[in-house]
């Protein structure tokens, strides 16, 4: 047998977990044009009654998200809900001082709301309250107005605002990157450990079904890392459900290998924290687990907004300006696929994930004012694994040709993770990683009724820097794959140089 062929073995003994739909969340920020000519465009050609963008809603649903996070974010840190609520010509105009903008307000908690119902019964409310300038009290007035059916002053006023029935949010984030001294307020671990556990003690007076996400660490290479999550959990464990983790990437000094490499990281995260919060656990003495939000996570050059941060015209404080608009190469869209690969591999401990963000900023998904909408190379990975990766997910331990990446030291050419859905049907998301060469794969099937491939598609190009834009908006897309096949038990592929693959077995 060559060694340059990968292999592993799938057997539905051995499981990492069920398949939580939150990890197929995204998230939107009042950032940029996400809200304003992203999802919300009154004069657009598409707008509905309530302004929303049909193309782009159209394009939401086909992305497949569930669970959306709002309204931030560094946003959050300095949001007065009260803003955005009530007629939308009485609603206030804000500085913003997260991305030094004007916050207009036009759309607010009901049309984020109404929002999520366009999209769908799939779509889940994750609101973030402020805790970075407001506090405990703030929290409560918000879940009152959002959640209580009626009968008090701020349940009557949403009544009266046109929402007589409750919104009904169950996800809650409390607070956001509390650790960055970029955070509007941002505290010690300490602070924010007794602000987290107080405002999560009260809002569970209001309703002890609530679940709630305490801020970890805002990235692995943060000095706080891991000491914040166990001070954070000392005070909070009994009282949330989940702590949260950050992470993006992109190529540092043109090192593309280890770029390719990312979800190694990013696999080492969640790793790191589990073990941290499975360690506080042991010193409480309890019986609970703590889960993961992986809240935010995406493929973002932030070293070009860090640059362009220093030239932004203090004096002025635009509208919706165009911020963060990464365009995604075939390149982004393999490391972004190793990542969603990444987040299944663990599904047993990340139940909720978010993509950051939803429209136009770091997004799958662009728009231009009073122009079309369309899908960058990112929005197919997501689609396909929302579209397939539902079910349980198997245990995959592959046995790879590798190659050295400088951030990483040897590395798998594969990256590969494989879901069993209800019907039996059980699909493998793979990514090789060579830049330069196909990766022959073959796949040893145990205990698995599995006769045929249905389909094996590919993300790849010719030219790896090959995107989809305004003036070429499907220069990139999924192609199938010719000669995979399933033989006697045995799966054989060949994986294209760089390349997303989705295979499915029925």
């Amino acid at each position: 047998m060559s060694k340059s062929t990968a292999r592993f073995t799938l057997d539905p003994a051995f499981t990492i977990g069920e398949v939580n739909p939150r990890l197929f969340g995204s998230f939107v920020e009042h950032l940029g044009r996400c809200v304003y000519t992203g999802i919300y465009e009154p004069d657009h050609a598409t707008a509905d009654e309530a302004g929303l963008r049909t193309d782009v809603l159209d394009l939401v649903r086909e992305l497949g998200v569930t669970t959306i996070r709002y309204p931030g974010g560094n946003f959050v840190s300095g949001y007065k809900w009260e803003d955005s609520v009530g007629p939308v010509e009485e609603r206030p105009r804000r500085l913003d001082l997260a991305w030094h903008s004007t916050e207009t307000n036009r759309f607010g908690l009901s049309e984020y709301i109404a929002f999520l119902k366009k999209i769908g019964p799939q779509a889940e409310p994750m609101m973030a309250v402020n805790l970075g300038t407001r506090g405990v009290a703030e929290a409560l007035e918000l879940q009152e107005y959002a959640n209580h059916p009626s009968g008090t002053a701020l349940s009557d006023l949403r009544a009266a605002h046109g929402d007589k029935e409750p919104f009904g949010i169950k996800l809650w984030c409390l607070g956001n990157e509390m650790d960055g001294p970029w955070q509007t307020g941002h505290k010690t671990a300490e602070e924010y450990g007794r602000i987290a556990a107080e405002t999560a003690r009260a809002m569970r007076q209001i309703d002890p079904s609530v679940e709630l996400v305490a801020c970890g660490s805002s990235s692995q290479s943060m000095p706080t890392f891991a000491a914040w999550e166990a001070t954070v959990l000392q005070e909070a464990y009994e009282l949330v459900d989940h702590i949260s983790l950050h992470a993006y990437y992109e190529p540092i000094d043109g090192d593309l290998d280890s770029f390719l490499a990312s979800a190694v990281d990013m696999e080492s995260f969640i790793e790191n924290v589990v073990a941290t919060a499975d360690h506080v656990g042991a010193r409480l003495k309890s019986k609970k687990k703590i889960n993961l939000s992986f809240d935010e996570w995406n493929v973002w050059y932030l070293s070009r907004w860090e640059e362009y941060a220093k030239t932004i015209d203090k004096t002025g404080w635009p509208e919706a300006p165009r911020l963060l608009e990464d365009n995604y190469s075939v390149t982004d869209a393999v490391v972004f696929g190793s990542l969603l690969i990444a987040l299944l591999r663990h599904a047993d401990r990340v139940t909720v994930a978010c993509l950051a963000q939803l429209v136009n900023v770091i997004a799958p998904i662009m728009t231009e004012p009073g122009g079309p909408a369309w899908r960058q190379t990112t929005f197919f990975p997501f689609a396909q694994a929302s579209r397939h990766g539902r079910g349980e997910v198997l245990d995959v331990r592959v046995d790879s040709p590798t190659y050295e990446t400088r951030k990483y030291g040897e590395t798998d050419l594969l990256h590969a993770t494989a879901v069993r859905a209800e019907d039996g049907t059980v699909t493998v998301f793979a990514v090789n990683r060579s830049r330069t060469e196909p990766l022959p794969l073959e796949v040893a099937l145990n205990g698995l009724d599995l006769t045929s491939v249905t389909e094996h598609s590919a993300l790849a190009d010719a030219d790896p820097d090959a995107r989809n834009t305004l003036d070429d908006p499907e220069r990139v897309t999924p192609h199938p794959v010719e000669g995979t096949a399933l033989r006697d038990g045995t799966l054989t592929a060949v994986l294209e140089p760089l390349s997303w693959n989705v295979i499915r077995l029925a």
